[in-house]
């Protein structure tokens, strides 16, 4: 594109006002006094608002400002496209490492009286007592649901509340047995996401996978008979 010099611009400004400076001086001479009067009138009107728009430096400072609005306007929303595609984009490679974060955040409560095998403390040694592990995918022998191990209590550990409508007189000797923490598979429809159980009340069962939100925050993998534990939760229960 040629470059337009601004003395060569002025010259064309003048060029183009010509043609309706000779048409008002036509105007000008074929009329009466009257319209003469009209005419000039105009053209005073037409001068100041020209000089308003174009002459005022108040006028060109403000379609400054007008200008930089539009353009930091345009760049916030080019921004925030492209960090919408950048977290979809990212969602799928977020580490385990976030999933953790939810899960705690989620269990905080459990985890500050150490309920419903949510505490994060070391379980070592374990107890010969607890014949399951973390990982295991398990039936429940009456309800028949499936899900997989997260976590284990040597004997249940849980507000005395809940303890007390769970064991009735009659079985409060299953308050000392080991409770185990399970993800409920959710092909299984039974309509809760976790349960906390004991050990009699489950059993093993190998070659089903668990479906689950949360599954991908506790394990990495599943090679047929038990799912690999994320290396957060393999701290936790490093014998299991």
């Amino acid at each position: 594109m040629p470059h337009i010099s601004a003395a060569a611009a002025l010259q064309i400004c003048v060029l183009l006002s010509a043609l309706p400076a000779q048409y008002l001086i036509s105007r000008w001479y074929g009329a009466d006094s009257a319209q003469r009067i009209q005419l000039t009138r105009r053209m005073i009107a037409c001068g100041s608002s020209f000089a308003k728009s174009y002459l005022s430096v108040d006028a060109w400072a403000d379609r400054f400002k007008l200008w930089l609005s539009k353009a930091s306007k345009n760049k916030n929303e080019r921004g925030r496209v492209v960090n919408t595609r950048e977290e979809e984009g990212s969602w799928g490679r977020r580490s385990w490492y976030y999933g953790e974060k939810k899960i705690r955040s989620a269990n905080n409560e459990a985890e500050k009286h150490s309920y419903f095998a949510a505490a994060t403390h070391v379980r070592s040694p374990k107890p010969e007592s607890v014949q399951f592990s973390v990982g295991q995918v398990v039936v429940h022998r009456r309800l028949s649901y499936s899900g997989v191990i997260v976590g284990w209590d040597v004997k249940a550990k849980a507000p005395e509340e809940w303890l007390q409508d769970k064991y009735p007189p009659a079985k409060q000797g299953v308050k000392d047995t080991p409770h185990y923490r399970i993800l409920i598979n959710t092909a299984s429809g039974f309509g809760k996401s976790t349960t906390y159980v004991p050990e009699e009340e489950i059993t093993i069962i190998m070659g089903l996978e668990v479906h689950h939100p949360d599954m991908k925050a506790y394990f990495s993998g599943y090679d047929g008979s038990k799912y690999t534990m994320q290396p957060w939760l393999k701290k936790v229960y490093p014998h299991d």
